[in-house]
């Protein structure tokens, strides 16, 4: 997993079946100190994040182990908002 920020949104009308009705959000990664690294990715939201709020981001295979995920054409999942880091 990695800490990330939502920095947009994504408005697609046509997409891959397995996609029809995800939200998909972009995303750039950050260290604990808030400090930007990497390019901005584009992930589907599943816990319904805002723009500028901090995420947990998972990628890979990771992202497709529930029954109703295992067939997506997923690669990268907003998983959860970060309250807080200590």
């Amino acid at each position: 997993m990695r800490i990330g920020k939502v920095t947009g949104s994504i408005v697609s009308t046509k997409k891959e079946e397995s996609l029809v009705g995800a939200k998909l959000m972009i995303v750039q990664c950050e260290n604990k100190d808030g400090q930007a690294y990497g390019i901005e990715e584009v992930a589907v939201d599943y816990v319904g994040a805002g723009i500028g709020e901090k995420v947990l981001i998972a990628s890979g295979s990771a992202v497709r182990t529930s029954d109703t995920t295992k067939t997506k054409t997923i690669d990268l999942a907003i998983i959860g908002i970060i309250d807080s880091i200590q």
